[in-house]
């Protein structure tokens, strides 16, 4: 049987472990020793790590588990002690601001300025990384910028530019010491813009990328690259938050921001296939407007339905948020700076010895199964019953207290708390629109009216992180391949990385452990959601 939790009933299915068990003891020897002692000097030992026959445990801790709706994603188990806590107070689930760090104040308190700035200069390389990631003096990290690159300034001592150099290949290359240590510092929000700028933020600065795109709209202004050289085969797109529109942080953006970022991505789609399919776009040099938009997806969707186009799949990604750590590690996106990556799937791709052809990897196919094989054993529709389970949903422990897991919607879209999460605090952005052959499962069957409630729920997530404290976010897409119409809805998957949820060994299996049980954090979500305004 397929292994979701979904049910023809609309429920969700879910296990528990109630651990009771014996240990055959086969260690020889005893190895006591003296731990500590206690204000009264009595001895604390280890005592209890020999017990001098077999063990027996009548009553471990239970364990929920949870098959994800998605098979391909794994399982979830809730660890019910640790879940206790959030359920008795939602509002407990959230990350701490980072404290203020300034090296240079402590400093300043015991030498002289100079003294300081050779201090600085210095420090070994992993602690000049842990004080370039943690900083929250915008002072020291131009004292940081200054000592590892080479910037040019103008008579205000403000920085202007950024000096070059020129590889034995005659490419051109910054002139930069410690390439980790400059993008670490270029990453930190506390820098002052005028040094994000030069440094990374100013078109041009990170390379030749050409820019392809743009949206202005009041004070937001995305640009949109062309990423030529790319880990995707034939390339993608990048809308990129623009040098005078700095966002380092979700909490930051407007919705004017969100549409502009989006309506890249539309656009980039829209008019590739476009060109696949011979039909005609108004202009050049120009951005299209969202009539324009709307008249050439209408047409796509016309061409495709004679059978002349491919059955291509979107990608779409977000990774926010840049960390590095002091033994080496980056640990999350490539640019603090907010900034989303797209492009297109072909349907498939010729084999090396160019014998054959082989399906082009595109995770929406991975959904496409599990509704086809869902249907072949039930008989039911996979969505529909799954859309089911998440309205009708009851508590996992079955105790009182909240059940919902719907923390928005409206009349396009539902933003909910999967009943399995693959990652802590994962949210899911569904379409629960219908367009005239079925349910929405891309963007080229989304017209803009669901496309604004797309933007309106991705901007809704990631204001509920920024107000949680998550500054790690990756948000990915599922989506179904063009005029394939098979019951697929188009949905997202936002998922924060956490301090203590980083992946490891249980994670590698998809075996995801999870703190809390969703319906509490769809209150924690909920209530975050209450002073959020979007325009």
């Amino acid at each position: 049987m397929l292994r979701t939790s979904v049910t023809p009933e609309g429920k969700f299915l879910v296990g528990l472990h109630r651990p009771a068990y014996s240990v055959m003891n086969l260690r020889e020897h005893d190895s006591i020793a003296v731990l500590g002692h206690f204000p009264d000097g009595t001895v604390h030992d280890n005592r209890p790590n020999f017990p001098p026959g077999d063990v027996q445990v009548d009553e471990a801790r239970w364990i929920y588990e949870i098959p994800n709706a998605f098979p391909f994603r794994g399982t979830t188990y809730i660890d019910a002690d640790r879940a206790a806590g959030p359920a008795a107070d939602p509002a407990a689930i959230r990350l701490a601001p980072p404290p203020e760090c300034s090296l240079r104040k402590v400093l300043n308190r015991h030498l002289s300025g100079e003294q300081v700035k050779a201090v600085l200069a210095e420090l070994p390389p992993q602690v000049l990384y842990a004080l370039a990631a943690n900083s929250t003096d915008p002072e020291e990290l131009t004292q940081l910028a200054r000592l590892c690159c080479r910037l040019e300034y103008n008579g205000a001592d403000e920085p202007v530019g950024l000096q070059c150099l020129r590889d034995d290949r005659g490419r051109v290359r910054p002139d930069i010491d410690d390439l980790e240590l400059f993008e670490t510092i270029a990453n930190n929000p506390h820098l002052p813009d005028a040094y994000k700028d030069v440094m990374v933020l100013r078109p041009g600065a990170q390379g030749d990328s050409e820019i392809v795109g743009e949206w202005r709209s009041g004070g937001s202004h995305v640009f949109e690259y062309l990423r030529r050289n790319s880990y995707i085969p034939w390339g993608h797109f990048a809308p990129n938050m623009a040098n005078d529109a700095i966002r380092y942080s979700t909490a930051d953006l407007s919705f004017a921001d969100m549409q502009g970022l989006r309506h890249l991505y539309y656009q980039r789609i829209y008019v590739t296939l476009a060109g696949r399919l011979g039909i005609d776009i108004p202009g050049r040099r120009r951005g299209l407007s969202t009539d324009e938009l709307e008249d050439v997806r209408q047409r796509i969707i016309k061409a495709a339905a004679t059978g002349g186009a491919e059955h291509q799949a979107t990608l779409w990604g977000w990774n926010f948020g840049y960390d590095f750590s002091a033994s080496g590690y980056r640990l999350h996106a490539s640019h603090q700076m907010i900034h989303q990556q797209c492009a297109m799937v072909p349907e498939s791709v010729a084999t090396v010895d160019r014998q054959d052809r082989m399906p082009a990897y595109s995770c929406g196919d991975l959904v496409a199964e599990v509704a086809a094989r869902y249907h072949e054993e039930t008989g039911s529709d996979f969505f529909n019953d799954f859309l089911a389970a998440t309205r009708n949903n009851e508590r996992t422990d079955r105790q009182k207290g909240e059940r919902s897991l719907v923390v928005w919607e409206d009349r396009h879209v539902m933003l909910f708390v999967p009943k399995a999460q693959v990652s802590q605090w994962e949210l899911q952005l569904m379409v629960t629109a219908d367009s005239a052959p079925g349910p929405v499962g891309n963007v080229v069957e989304a017209d803009s009216g669901v496309r604004q409630s797309i933007d309106r729920g991705i901007l809704l997530a990631q204001k509920i992180y920024a107000g949680l404290g998550a500054r790690m976010v990756t948000s990915i897409e599922f989506s179904k391949r063009l005029d394939i119409h098979n019951g697929q809805r188009l949905f997202y998957s936002f998922l924060p990385k956490l301090p203590w949820a980083m992946g490891a060994f249980s994670e590698a299996q998809l075996r995801f452990i999870c703190g809390h049980f969703p319906e509490d954090f769809a209150v924690a979500c909920r209530r975050r959601l209450a002073g959020i305004k979007i325009e």
